[in-house]
């Protein structure tokens, strides 16, 4: 995303004086074309509320081509987009590059180039913040990259979950990588040490998942035949251990928390989950040095939306897990 920025000169009657703020210009390229000004407006000029904003487009302040438009006017490659001087806040909670989580993902990517960076999240960490966390993953990267025009998350990952997780660079790879989401095109692969012994011919669990939130907020996922949505997630066992099994799952429809769910639903709770999970099953790994959720995304296949190469990167174990197999006794399968 190349669109280039023009300030207009501003005179300032002192050195001292704060620097008044300046009409901006934007030209629109191909990656910024197709999305809505209002939603191109709000991730550049970041700081400015939303209400504001529209405030402006309706009196004819933020113009595309010199003409008044709309909050849902799709910008188009070409356009350029005025906006009449505003100051922007710039009191915003800065990520830290020093700090030892930030600095350490730069060992965590797995593959990057001018389109994408894949990186191997790890556990613990929010891909982005809010709820009471100052950042996640994706103000991390931004700190580690801030020469980036745009850094977005393609999908997610839950916060306890480590593994593969794909961050977009330009508009168009965002897009191109959400249509192959869409129509199922992108292979995402879990590891996950479960309770008990797993039958081989256990292939598919298809159970419906219906979302609750409690009272309390806490957002809760269910099986409902009834009134849930359809769901499908297909496993492999990859070895057996006493008391356990280390499966592969392919989640073949996206929903939240699907596949500790449908662990749980088929009698194999996932190790360390404290949401879905086996409290007697979780206490007899700690010893052996369980300290977190055995759920990873051990791999991602996905066209590339440049070289139009299928491409397929894969994510390490950590080594709280290796450690953890390590402890445990293999069984024939």
């Amino acid at each position: 995303m190349n669109h280039k920025l023009k300030n207009t000169e501003v005179k300032t009657t002192s050195n001292q004086q704060e620097e008044k703020p300046k009409v901006r210009f934007f030209d629109i390229d191909h990656d910024d074309a197709g999305q809505r000004i209002d939603n191109f407006l709000l991730r550049t000029l970041k700081g400015v509320p939303k209400s504001h904003l529209y405030r402006l487009m309706r009196k004819g302040e933020i113009r595309v081509n010199k003409k008044r438009i709309k909050p849902v006017y799709k910008l188009l490659s070409g356009d350029v987009v005025r906006v009449a001087p505003i100051r922007i806040s710039e009191k915003t909670d800065e990520v830290s590059t020093s700090l030892n989580i930030v600095a350490s993902l730069e060992q965590q990517i797995l593959f990057e180039d001018d389109r994408l960076i894949v990186i191997n999240k790890p556990s613990g960490m929010a891909v982005h913040g809010g709820s009471g966390l100052s950042f996640g993953l994706i103000e991390a990267l931004r700190a580690l990259r801030p020469q980036a025009k745009m850094l977005e998350l393609v999908h997610r990952l839950d916060r306890d979950t480590s593994g593969c997780l794909v961050v977009a660079k330009r508009r168009s790879a965002l897009r191109n990588l959400h249509e192959q989401l869409r129509n199922k095109k992108v292979q995402k692969f879990y590891h996950a040490l479960v309770k008990g012994h797993w039958s081989t011919k256990l292939t598919r669990v298809t159970d419906a998942l219906k979302k609750n939130d409690l009272k309390s907020g806490e957002r809760v996922v269910v099986v409902d035949n009834i009134n849930g949505k359809p769901s499908e997630t297909r496993y492999k066992v990859l070895q057996r251990y006493q008391g356990a099994t280390l499966v592969r799952a392919f989640p073949v429809t996206g929903r939240t928390h699907q596949i500790r769910v449908h662990c749980q639903s088929a009698g194999h709770s996932i190790a360390g989950d404290a949401k879905y999970g086996h409290d007697d099953f979780d206490a007899q790994l700690k010893p052996k040095g369980l300290k977190r959720l055995f759920l990873h995304a051990a791999s991602i296949e996905f066209v590339h939306p440049k070289t139009e190469q299928k491409i397929k990167i894969d994510a390490p174990l950590e080594n709280s897990l290796e450690k953890l197999l390590a402890n445990l006794t293999k069984v024939d399968n």
